[in-house]
């Protein structure tokens, strides 16, 4: 069915008296709609006269331009800033670009992998993040399905509960969690990924249940039907269809856990474990002294997966929330 919510249609579509052009499914067509109307410029004005106007689209590209520039321009800063020399810092040389005396070239991202032990930073941060967002992921998927599809009075008790810890501030269970962390042993790297999954499991069970609400359930009647059980149902029916908000919210939780420096820092034994949000603190030396360049070459190297992470899957983002937004 052609969609006839389309809030954008070309001049020559108006002539024609047709209803809408993007050609998107019923089910999702009030979502695909709203998206429309900033992805697809539309031709108007007067066809004759010869007068092209994109509508929409300057003001939407000079928006998104400003902020893009906003929001990049710390980052150059400390790229440019890396790659001084320790010690030409000064507030009026801070924004300016490297010259032939203040340009270090490498030299402090080999000095900030080699004095702190960034390597194995890296390494510490790359076993927590992992285990910690697979474990999210598994268990909160198969929450969301569970509280989506038992629907009586305590599974909605649950999720107000799983929903309600998203607005709980981790200042108040900070003190306690450290103690307790000590007692059942979850202050190492491996173990730690279970308190991650009490703190990110409010958003991952959010984004799940979501999107399971627009799963029609005639098809894990089928796979019942067809003698599957109900964990053959999840892992070989629903499991595969997740897959859109599986990856929003692995990357949503990775880059909550990768840059995450509190938690780490009040449950793991600092002198054993070092995560790099950690190590980079460790570049402030005694009586105020901050070695500002290897920690500004540190951050690059640190935020790097990161970036690379979300180039690499940012379309899923969308495809995730649109596809939780839509019931029916």
């Amino acid at each position: 069915m052609k969609c006839d919510l389309c809030p954008r249609k070309c001049l020559v579509d108006r002539k024609k008296g047709e209803k809408g052009i993007c050609g998107q499914t019923e089910n999702l067509k009030v979502a695909r709609a709203a998206l429309h109307f900033w992805e697809e410029p539309c031709i108007s004005g007067d066809a004759g006269s010869g007068a092209v106007f994109f509508s929409g689209c300057p003001l939407h590209c000079v928006i998104m331009t400003l902020l893009s520039l906003l929001w990049i321009y710390p980052i150059v800063l400390i790229l440019l800033n890396s790659l001084k020399i320790e010690g030409t810092f000064t507030t009026s040389t801070v924004f300016k670009l490297p010259t032939a005396e203040t340009f270090a070239g490498l030299s402090n991202y080999v000095y900030g992998v080699t004095k702190m032990g960034f390597l194995s930073s890296l390494g510490y941060s790359l076993v927590i993040t992992v285990t910690s967002v697979a474990l999210i992921l598994l268990c909160c998927s198969m929450t969301g399905w569970y509280l989506t599809r038992v629907n009586n009075k305590l599974s909605k008790f649950m999720n107000l509960l799983i929903v309600f810890s998203m607005v709980v501030p981790f200042q108040m269970v900070m003190f306690t969690l450290s103690k307790t962390a000590d007692q059942l042993n979850l202050n190492t790297p491996w173990n730690i990924c279970i308190i991650y999954l009490g703190f990110g499991a409010g958003l991952a069970v959010f984004m799940f249940t979501g999107f399971m609400k627009s799963v029609p359930m005639e098809i894990e009647e089928a796979a019942m039907i067809d003698g599957c059980n109900p964990i053959q149902i999840f892992f070989k029916v629903v499991f595969p269809i997740l897959k859109p908000t599986m990856i929003s919210t692995a990357i949503l939780e990775t880059m909550w856990v990768w840059n995450d420096y509190l938690l780490p820092t009040l449950v793991l034994d600092i002198k054993k474990y070092r995560t790099i949000p950690m190590a980079i603190q460790y570049f402030r030396g005694g009586y105020g002294r901050v070695e500002l360049a290897p920690m500004m070459a540190c951050i690059i190297i640190a935020i790097i997966p990161i970036i690379i992470l979300y180039i690499t899957c940012q379309k899923y983002i969308i495809e995730g929330v649109v596809a939780g937004a839509v019931k029916g």
